[in-house]
Parts: C-alpha cells; structure tokens; sequence
C-alpha cells in the first residue's frame, strides 16, 4: 500500500527589501539598550559638548547619562511633581526645566541645587529652552502664555498671551536670540519677536501641536500634530509647503539628523520614521515595543535615544568600522574537508546498509485528509493564522480537494459563520493572480450550492454583492489593460522600420544570378 503523499504548497517568490544607502546607514546600530525609567519619558535632550551626555526627563526627575553609561551620572530630584522638558544650553553648562508645580527652574549641570527658580505661570510648565544669546530663558504653560525669563536678574521679560489652548512645544531660533516658536493645542503656531508686543506670524496645523522644529538655515519649519507633519516656509510667510501622513497615531516627537538631511519622526504607534528632507519620502522605519514620546539623535548620529509611554529607554549606539570588520572577521567558514568528507568511499565487499526509515510529521490538514475528513481539512487551513498569514496553504488544500472531486462536499453544509469566512477569504484573494484560478472555480461552487439561501441572511447577502462588484471591478480593469496593450503594440510596430538590404555583387535581388545572365556579369 502506497503512504499518504502530504498535500504539495507550492513556494512563491517573495520581493525581497530594497537595500538603500539609507537602510544600511540606519541599519548600522547594535542591539538597543533598554533602561527602565520610573515614568513616562517625556524629553530627551543632548549636550552640545562631548561627550555628548543625554538629559531624560522622566517623572519628577531628570537623569544624565554618559555616552555609553547604563547608570545615570548626574540627577536632579528637586522636583515636587512631574518634571518636563529638561533642555541644555548651547555650552553645556546648564539645564533648564518646567514642572507640573507651574515652576521653571535653573541647574548648574555640576550641582544640583537650583540656581533660579523663576515663578509667574498658574498652571504646568511643558517646554523650556535657552535663546541663542544664553542670558535668557523661554518658557510655555498650559496657562495659555508663553514668556521670557533674565537669567542674571531672575526676572520676567515678557508675556505673550495670544493661544487659545495648552502650550505644549516650542523652539529657540539659534541664528536670532530674539525669535522663538510656540505650539499650542489651539492648532495654532506661533512666531514671536521678543522686540515686539505680540506674534509676527501665525500658522494653522488644523490638529493639536506635539512638536516644532526649525531646520539648520531656519528658513523651514516643522510641525507635528495628531497623525500630520507638516513643513512651512517662514520666507514666504508661513506658507505651507509639504503634508506628510505616514503615521497611524498621534506624532509627538521631532528631530533632526546631524547633517538636516533626514528629519525623525515619533508616534503614539510605536515607529520611528525617518524622511529625507529633499522628496519628504520616508527612506527608514523603526518598530518599537510601545508608544513614543521622544525621539533624539546625538551630534554625528552616533546614537539614537527613544523614550516610550511605557518608561523604557531605548538607546542604539552605532557600530564603528572596527566593529564591523570583528563581526565579519567571526564568521568562520567551514572548512574544505567538510564539503569533500566521503566523496571519495567506495564500499567493500562485505559491507551492508542499514536504512533508518524516515518519519514524515503531517500537518494537521494532511492528517484530517487522509482519514477523508474533508470538511475538517477545510476548517483548518481556514483558521485566522493560516488564512491571513499563509493564504497559499489554503489555497493548496482546496485545489488539492478539487482534484479529489470531494470539493463540493466540504464546502457544503455550512452555517452562516462558516459561510462568511469562507467569503471574506474570497473577497481577500480572489483577485490575486497566484489563485485566481482556484479561487474563481470555488466560487463558482458556493454560489450554486447556496443559491437557495440566498437573501436570508445579510451579512452574507452584503458579501456576496462586495465580491461581485470586486470581480465586476476586475474585468473591467482586465478588458482597459488589454486595451492599452492593443495601444503599445500599435504604437511600437509603427515605430519598426524596415531596413533594405543592399543586395552582393553576383546577385539580384538577393538570389544568385544563373545562366546567361550569370555569364554576362562574369564577362563585365
């Protein structure tokens, strides 16, 4: 008796991932470092000055680590409630922040008493950050203003009341100590001049902004808010040049690469894309395990710090060239004597085979198959995992089913739950070239075996209409490509030129000259 053959998938090609310069360069991290914070890491913000230490703001306190520490090298607890946006000044000497308490508050980075504490905000401080001249500090509240603090005289400049809602990011301009950029959950960005009274420009994002940034030269801005990130020209006036909807959650995070060439952006749904800031295409993504809030790239993009809703810091070094050549240098190869051992053995005389039998481990849907267990086998490979991740195993069984003749008779006798997954499988992959064969003759069946049930139940009722508009949909789309190729092959046979061939000496016409006028043209 002949053993069960197990059911024959048959293997597709896969497109493999497009290797650019840019997946090598963002791909050139080691295994990320994870560092459990006490809260949700809000900010992250590196020094200017090597070594380049990273501030983590994170429930009421702000930790610095070292380029490569695991433990944080410096502190700061004087917080009485949440700490927010731990920022460093351009010579890395000192910190500033906002808290919950409405407080903004001034660090020496070696210390870690404050120096100032500047109080006027009602309500919770978000975003903080030093002007370009150092002596000053920018400051915005949930109390809807934004204001500018004297370092030296510990005393409020001004105040700018214009937003509507929450203040909740902003930027310094590094080229002009006077400029700095709001945004608010009124959908509202604002450009201030502290030498004037109110905002010199005023942009709409249409959702609630998480985050801006000026680029390098300042002439761009980008702004994030709900699943958008925008970019506006300042020199036109804030018009708005570019809208970017790659996110499926809410963005809250920006930031640049060293060069300005790549802008990052982070999202509520766990990914980190990368863009390039010529086409706004993105050209990398990065997959981590929770919500982001904060997104950060140390100068020359020598690490890539990640700070998500769940208190994990994730912290990616990149690999340096020596690293590289000791990664490839440990791949041993096997030696010549592997792939040579026994080519050369012949047996002698007096030797004998000993045959170990080999057990083949059928799947589940083989096993139901060969007890004839028809209807079971379909209900296997109709289970989500294997329909939705590996649609061509039940397409196997189906077509394997159909050369039995049995076919019909699994596909028979089911309810409406079982009916409607076996629809929403066909309207998933009807249309796909690879089992359109198959799948249209199954279809076929369905629709005969249950035509007198038809109009009793309306989910099946609505799926049998969505699958006769998608194949309606697809002939249409077949006859108009059949069309345009009729066009081409028009088009390139009017495009063909004929070429005369210049007939040889002896011959007229391509044939060879015979007979008299064969000896006429020997005597020419």
């Amino acid at each position: 008796m002949a053993s069960f053959k197990p059911t024959r998938i048959p293997s597709y090609p896969k497109l493999g991932e497009k290797v650019t310069q840019d997946t090598l360069y963002w791909k050139n991290y080691k295994t990320p470092i994870q560092i459990k914070e006490f809260g949700a890491v809000t900010t992250i913000d590196f020094s200017p000055l090597s070594p380049y230490n990273c501030a983590v703001t994170a429930s009421t306190r702000i930790h610095i680590y070292g380029p490569y520490s695991q433990e944080p090298v410096k502190t700061f607890t004087r917080f009485k409630d949440t700490a927010y946006s731990g920022t460093f000044r351009s010579d890395g000497q000192l910190l500033v922040a906002g808290s919950e308490d409405s407080v903004v508050r001034l660090f020496d980075v070696s210390g870690r008493v404050a120096l100032r504490q500047f109080c006027g905000h009602s309500k919770a401080v978000h975003v903080t950050n030093f002007t370009s001249d150092r002596f000053r500090i920018f400051s915005g509240s949930d109390d809807y203003t934004c204001r500018l603090w004297d370092i030296p005289n510990s005393v409020e400049l001004v105040t700018y009341s214009e937003h509507t809602d929450y203040v909740r990011c902003g930027t310094t301009s590094k080229l002009n100590p006077d400029l700095f950029v709001t945004g608010s959950y009124d959908h509202t960005i604002k450009v201030f001049d502290a030498r004037t009274d109110k905002s010199v420009m005023t942009m709409d994002h249409s959702q609630p902004v998480e985050s801006v940034l000026l680029f390098p030269s300042e002439g761009l801005l980008v702004s994030a808010g709900g699943r958008y990130v925008k970019v506006w020209d300042l020199l036109k006036g804030g018009q708005a040049l570019v809208s970017l909807k790659n996110h499926h959650k809410t963005v809250t995070s920006l930031c640049l690469s060293s060069s300005g060439q790549r802008l990052l952006s982070g999202s509520l749904d766990r990914h980190v894309k990368v863009y390039n800031t010529t086409t706004y295409k993105v050209v990398h993504n990065f997959d981590y395990a929770a919500s982001i809030l904060s997104v950060a790239l140390a100068p020359e993009d020598a690490v890539l710090v990640v700070g998500m809703t769940n208190g994990i810091l994730s912290v990616k070094h990149r690999k340096s060239p020596e690293e590289k050549t000791e990664a490839l240098s440990k791949r041993r190869r096997p030696a010549y004597r592997v792939f040579v051992k026994g080519r050369n053995y012949a047996p002698k005389q007096d030797d004998f085979l000993v045959s170990k039998p080999v057990k083949t481990h059928l799947k589940k849907y083989d096993k139901q198959l060969k007890g004839f267990q028809v209807s079971k086998a379909l209900d296997t490979v109709l289970e989500p995992w294997i329909r939705m991740k590996t649609p061509e195993v039940t397409v196997a069984v189906m077509q394997e089913l159909n050369r039995r003749g049995t076919l019909k008779n699994a596909l028979a006798g089911r309810d409406e739950k079982g009916l409607s997954v076996l629809l929403s499988f066909l309207i998933s992959n009807v249309v796909d070239p690879r089992f359109a064969p198959v799948l249209v003759n199954v279809a076929e069946m369905i629709l005969d075996i249950y035509t007198q049930v038809v109009g009793q139940s309306p989910v099946v009722d609505k799926q049998i209409i969505k699958l006769q508009e998608l194949i309606e949909r697809e002939i249409d789309l077949q006859q108009e490509l059949v069309e345009v190729l009729g066009m081409l092959d028009t088009l390139f046979a009017t495009m063909t030129t004929k070429k005369e061939v210049a007939a040889p000496e002896g011959r007229a016409n391509g044939v060879p000259a015979t007979g008299a006028q064969g000896q006429s043209l020997q005597a020419s």
